[in-house]
């Protein structure tokens, strides 16, 4: 059960500070959120801040890139040095156009590669991509905003992907927090991004223990 805090949430004056804090409080990755304010309508980081994250990181960098256009970008965050690069089903033209950034990133050595679902994309017509891919990140918001609430509805993504048997990292991004994540784990995921509710706890490091606890709980009691 891996926890990847947000670091759209940290204090971005600090941010060195920030992912050192987070990796002595038992972060497992540390997620990256890019957006191109195109693709969505807020504007994040780039190439270059995450080249200086991974100067100073020693967890995963988990880059989730809400961008347009994500093949033109492989190549960059590759040699950036992100470990784990997931980009958006919306972004691509259908199947074919997945399997040329799921190329281009096996290409440029981006060792972990995922596709991402918003809340109102279907799993189904993506079905025959699982066998290429090492992660799926199944939204539980829209993009673009932090602080947004939890939709149970795709819980049902989550656990279709475990019941048709793929046995990759499925990740849950959006609204995460002491109610919502234990579902979230109950339901087959192993990943779970939470930014807020981890950066806006008075003690960091309880808040990750109490999270890692509630999901493997979750799952304890609902093995399946």
């Amino acid at each position: 059960m891996l926890i990847a805090p947000s670091l759209l949430s940290c204090d971005f004056s600090r941010l060195a500070e920030e992912v050192r804090r987070i990796e002595e409080a038992g972060a497992d990755w540390l997620h990256v959120d890019v957006m191109d304010g195109h693709f969505v309508p807020n504007l994040t980081i780039g190439p270059p801040v995450v080249a200086a994250l991974a100067r100073v990181a020693q967890a995963p960098l988990d880059v989730h890139v809400m961008i347009e256009n994500p093949c033109r970008w492989v190549e960059a965050y590759a040699k950036a040095g992100a470990n784990v690069w997931t980009f958006h089903a919306e972004a691509v033209d259908g199947l074919e156009g997945a399997r040329e950034v799921i190329a281009a990133c096996r290409e440029h050595g981006i060792p972990k590669v995922g596709l991402a679902l918003n809340p109102d994309t279907p799993l189904e017509p993506w079905e025959p991509l699982l066998d290429e891919l090492d992660m799926v990140l199944v939204m539980s918001v829209f993009p673009g905003f932090g602080g947004q609430s939890f939709m149970a509805e795709v819980l049902d993504k989550t656990r279709r992907l475990r019941r048709i048997g793929f046995q990759g990292h499925v990740q849950m991004d959006g609204g995460l927090n002491g109610e919502t994540l234990p579902l979230c784990a109950e339901a087959g995921a192993d990943v779970l991004v939470s930014g807020s509710a981890i950066f806006g706890a008075p003690d960091v490091k309880q808040r990750i223990d109490e999270f890692r606890q509630l999901a493997e709980a979750a799952v304890a009691t609902n093995p399946s």
